[in-house]
């Protein structure tokens, strides 16, 4: 085993399913130390993420604690060995850790899905409209944290330029679309750039107009990534304080009703096209 003082969110995430599985099968970890052969506190270490774990013990795991989800078994064990550095990590002890936990969630995802109120959602964002998000952020963010945070953004948005890039899914209401961040010209440049990057193939972009009558989820933002099987979703909420993950199976449930309900708010993508080009026309 492996000892790591700082976890990221890809080896918490995996101790917290290795807890949920031996939970589910009723054990204490006492009692499932002994099915292991190792300590109590080995186990609670792994289910903390404080050490590592190999393959071949995740699989010994799940047998003991009864899983038979072979695919659920298999993601899991995808999870274990030697995390390769990602290029989030030049920011580390720059950037908050959950950002850097973020950028890592995206990278192992196989489909990405966002719904905003207010704001466009930041894989969409241009350099100049993020800019303008960044100098009014409260607390005031100094010109090298702005452009720190600027940087990673981009680096992120290749997650939508990759080679089999996974499918990703915006619904935005028109308030967002009609914010003029930075003025005329950077909210016409950031229209502009939605209706781009609407035309890969991959992308969807659709928009919940002020004429709806139907808006479930009282405006809330929220971005969902897939993970390779259900159970290893995860559901990323804004706070003022930073980026929140929610990976419990209720709330993960809510949050694709939620973003299910919201799809069929929003106008199909070209009449969203359409309201978007006659924004940034008005503009």
């Amino acid at each position: 085993m492996t000892s790591r003082a700082a976890p990221t969110a890809r080896r918490a995430r995996l101790g917290a399913e290795l807890r949920k599985l031996r939970e589910r099968a009723g054990l204490t970890t006492t009692q499932a130390a002994v099915l292991l052969g190792t300590s109590a506190g080995q186990l609670s270490n792994i289910e903390v993420a404080r050490f590592g774990v190999s393959a071949d013990r995740v699989r010994v795991a799940a047998h003991a604690y009864s899983c038979t989800d072979q695919a659920l078994i298999e993601a899991l064990v995808d999870m274990t060995g030697e995390r390769k550095r990602g290029w989030w990590e030049e920011y580390r002890e720059i950037l908050p850790t959950k950002l850097l936990d973020l950028a890592e969630i995206e990278h192992h995802s196989t489909s990405l899905r966002a719904a905003h109120s207010i704001h466009i959602p930041g894989l969409l964002q241009t350099v100049d409209h993020a800019r303008e998000i960044y100098r009014q952020a409260v607390p005031e963010m100094s010109p090298p944290e702005i452009e720190h945070r600027i940087s990673y953004r981009v680096k992120r948005q290749a997650v939508l330029y990759r080679d089999g890039a996974a499918p990703y899914r915006a619904v935005i209401h028109e308030a967002a679309l009609r914010m003029r961040y930075g003025g005329p010209e950077v909210a016409r440049s950031q229209l502009r750039h939605l209706l781009a990057m609407g035309e890969h193939s991959h992308v969807s972009v659709q928009v919940i107009p002020f004429s709806a009558t139907y808006y479930p989820g009282s405006g809330q933002s929220v971005y969902y990534v897939q993970g390779p099987v259900p159970a290893l979703d995860t559901a990323q909420l804004d706070q003022s304080h930073g980026p929140v993950f929610i990976d419990s199976e209720a709330q993960l449930a809510q949050y694709r009703l939620l973003l299910e309900r919201l799809g069929a708010a929003a106008l199909p993508t070209e009449q969203s096209r359409e309201l978007i080009h006659t924004i940034a026309q008005e503009l």
